[in-house]
């Protein structure tokens, strides 16, 4: 008799223990999900407000993000890979010029849409840190820049490792304008666009038009 009721104990264990653990996973999508919608609009948004949004408790939110700084990293990090997701569709192999205006243009376009994360992200975490998460986006634009500078069309005095740096603080420095008001969002990709050029063009070369009018 003993180990017949001792069986149905244990299978009451297991399902009870799956919920728990299915709760868990919702609970951190749910909050993950809240910290970036928070974090769109504000910045600075506390983390009672997220676990609010999230509608979960605090206790439950540090369960999951021992710190702020930790969430904002997890957020950043789930970004970042859905932004690499989308730049999927971005055929890599055409003329080297064309690919990198268009990875900077739609790379913007995904920017502009997180650029409160991005801010929280720079106030928060180290620089090093997030270039670390910006990893497998950098490196499509590295392989276009390679490819480029075989070809003669992007200079060959200064390393890739610098052309990236150069591009990727670029674009967080247009973030932070938008951010600021002192660049329109609609204005900030066309501008990029020219600069990056700018920046990877051999010397001696014309910069491409990128649609930006003269002031």
């Amino acid at each position: 008799m003993t180990p017949q009721n001792a069986g149905p104990s244990r299978s009451a264990g297991s399902a009870s223990a799956r919920p728990q653990r299915a709760d868990a996973r919702r609970n951190a999508a749910a909050i993950l999900d809240a910290a970036r919608q928070c974090l769109q609009r504000n910045p600075d948004v506390s983390v009672a407000d997220i676990a609010a949004a999230a509608g979960v408790g605090r206790i439950t939110l540090y369960g999951h993000f021992k710190t702020r700084a930790e969430l904002i990293d997890a957020v950043l990090v789930d970004t970042i890979a859905e932004a690499d997701r989308r730049l999927d569709d971005i055929d890599l192999s055409g003329d080297p010029v064309a690919v990198i205006t268009q990875l900077i243009s739609s790379s913007w376009l995904i920017i502009d849409q997180f650029r409160g994360l991005l801010h929280a992200a720079q106030l928060e975490l180290p620089q090093e840190r997030i270039r670390a998460v910006h990893d497998r986006v950098l490196d499509r634009v590295s392989g276009v820049i390679e490819r480029g500078r075989d070809a003669g069309a992007f200079r060959t005095d200064l390393p890739t490792v610098w052309l990236l740096s150069v591009a990727l603080a670029v674009m967080h420095a247009a973030a932070d304008d938008v951010v600021a008001g002192r660049l329109g969002a609609d204005d900030a990709g066309p501008y990029l666009v020219r600069t990056v050029l700018a920046t990877f063009t051999a010397p001696g070369s014309v910069v491409p038009a990128a649609g930006v009018q003269e002031s």
